[in-house]
């Protein structure tokens, strides 16, 4: 496995986290946007046919890969080796003709007005926005979109996600991914200079699982798999199997998702 440690001190206290230490679970268990979470996205005429797509900080393909049969050229982006490794294996089984990279956000080269539309599912807020921002908007083709996407367990509102939620923070106290409630995504500043907000949604989903998959689901979080130690790891593991036991062997988690899309500005109102 290649070592690729994050540290940021706006995420989790600067706690160093790897995703691709859980890149096996998060492709197993991190597949799990309900169909209602891609109808939003091609309702509004967005990753289609015709469309050139750039998914950033793609994981292992999640989106690119589900959104493949809408007939959009995908293209998919991320730090991570391993989560690109994932990705690419999970294409080659189903046949799937998608371009993916091992590259930061901020180090993508593609030649400028390459793509239709810029994804970023799950992953905004790791950005460096000061230095992506304006190549965000050089990627773009005139009229271009900025689609930025989330989903999260509401751990106040569902007794099973809460429960959870606080084993994580027993492990990692400082784990910023807690707490979440209903709120529009999150827009820095600096990304209005090239972009105007067009259209954004929160609406709530019940996302079915197992005991099993819940499980890998929180295994697979930056809390857990992504930052703890092995020891450390293997007592989590122990006590949220004991946790769940009490649990259906089947059930739904309470989220919420958010859509925000972004209309490329045109260069008179950047100047200005």
């Amino acid at each position: 496995m290649i070592k690729m440690e994050i540290t940021d001190s706006r995420i989790d206290s600067g706690k160093a986290f790897d995703w691709g230490k859980t890149s096996e679970e998060y492709a197993r268990y991190r597949d799990i946007y309900p169909e209602e979470f891609y109808k939003k996205i091609v309702d509004r005429g967005l990753c289609v046919k015709g469309q050139k797509v750039l998914d950033l900080g793609t994981g292992t393909g999640v989106l690119p890969r589900n959104m493949y049969r809408f007939g959009a050229e995908w293209t998919g982006t991320d730090i991570s080796p391993e989560q690109i490794r994932q990705a690419q294996r999970m294409v080659q089984e189903k046949n799937m003709k998608i371009d993916f990279r091992a590259v930061s956000a901020e180090n993508t080269d593609f030649p400028d007005e390459s793509f239709d539309v810029i994804t970023a599912c799950q992953c905004f807020w790791y950005f460096d926005h000061e230095k992506i921002s304006p190549k965000l908007y050089d990627l773009l083709k005139t009229d271009g979109r900025l689609v930025i996407l989330y989903m999260a367990w509401l751990p106040f509102e569902d007794k099973t996600a809460g429960k959870s939620e606080e084993l994580v923070l027993r492990y990692s106290p400082a784990w910023s991914g807690a707490g979440e409630t209903r709120h529009p995504i999150e827009i820095p500043d600096v990304i209005y200079k090239y972009f105007e907000m067009e259209d954004h949604e929160e609406y709530d989903l019940r996302v079915p699982f197992t005991r099993e998959t819940w499980h890998g689901r929180m295994r697979a979080c930056r809390g857990v798999g992504a930052s703890l130690a092995p020891d450390e790891l293997a007592r989590w593991d122990e006590e949220h199997r004991r946790l769940l036991e009490t649990a259906p062997e089947s059930f739904e988690v309470l989220h919420y998702a958010a859509i925000a899309v972004l209309r490329k500005r045109s260069v008179k109102m950047i100047i200005e």
